[in-house]
């Protein structure tokens, strides 16, 4: 996986590396090394648009062989703070895909079903079949992430004391590592995105959705105090990140202060990692050509 290619008004010379944002596994330094406010050397919102219509265009492309060879199935995961861009990538990046072989889900606050279950259960129900793309909007890495931040949560997931060792956040990554390696075993092809946005930009959109009346729906009173716990949630991710982020599996840390620009990084991802599976459409049997040319007979007669 290697780059996004751009236009702008000049030239064909605009690139930016999307291997770079990448996770290593073991890497707790990926958050550190990239800016929120990253824009590579894409200069221009105008110039980002242009890079994502094609994208959007590539990927529709891809999707329809995708869901012609039913083979693979395609898992994307959207991880990301408050006001981190998650529904807004979702909305822009896979805006030309076909709805009837997408499916999308958010999840929220789990439910006491949910609760009374292991901490995958509830991922398991809604992962895609073959053929299709599947969306999660957060994740099961909310089992190590928000209630890591927040321990009083995992005891509301009423587990044997003997299961809540120190080890805990260990076991639950090598149980998500072997979760996803037994996906991939079975032809779903995992991407993993953490929308990386800065207080201040964070601030801004909150502050956004109090005063828009438009947007006062999405605003939730608990965003204020989690922001309290930037440095914990940091420490969470750049745990979680580097012990889960594999070749075949891997996190891509994306700068989300400017959305146009992390909507051309998660398309040109996407794209990529679709090509990397050389789909294509099924092959037709002698016996099925010959039926097509029966069929074309019949059609060809008037009624």
């Amino acid at each position: 996986m290697s780059e996004v290619r751009g236009v702008d008004e000049r030239s064909a010379d605009v690139r930016v590396r999307v291997d770079r944002f990448r996770v290593r596994h073991g890497d707790r330094s990926a958050l550190s090394r990239h800016r929120p406010d990253d824009t590579a050397n894409l200069s221009s919102e105008k110039i980002a648009r242009k890079h994502l219509k094609k994208g959007i265009e590539r990927l529709t492309t891809r999707q329809e062989l995708l869901y012609a060879q039913n083979e693979y199935a395609l898992l994307v995961i959207f991880q990301g703070m408050d006001a981190s861009g998650k529904d807004s990538a979702i909305k822009h990046v896979m805006s030309g895909v076909n709805p009837q072989a997408t499916d999308v889900h958010s999840f929220k606050q789990p439910s006491q079903e949910e609760l009374s279950h292991d901490f995958l259960w509830r991922a398991v129900k809604h992962l895609p079949a073959r053929g299709r793309i599947g969306i999660f909007n957060r994740s099961y890495y909310e089992d190590v992430l928000v209630v890591r931040v927040h321990p009083e949560l995992l005891a509301a997931q009423h587990l044997p004391d003997e299961c809540v060792t120190p080890r805990i956040w260990q076991e639950r990554y090598e149980d998500i590592n072997a979760f996803e390696r037994q996906l991939r075993r079975n032809g779903t092809v995992i991407r993993k995105f953490f929308l990386h946005v800065s207080p201040s930009e964070q601030r801004k959109r909150l502050l956004k959705r109090l005063e828009d009346p438009s947007k006062n729906w999405k605003f939730s009173a608990a965003d204020v105090p989690e922001r309290a716990k930037w440095k914990a949630y940091m420490s969470a991710y750049a745990d979680a990140l580097a012990a889960t982020s594999h070749r075949r599996s891997p996190w891509f840390v994306v700068p989300a202060d400017h959305k146009w620009f992390a909507h051309v990084v998660i398309s040109e991802v996407i794209v990529q990692t679709l090509d990397e599976l050389d789909l294509s459409f099924a092959k037709l049997t002698p016996e099925q050509r010959r039926e097509l040319a029966r069929a074309r007979r019949l059609l060809m007669r008037p009624l």
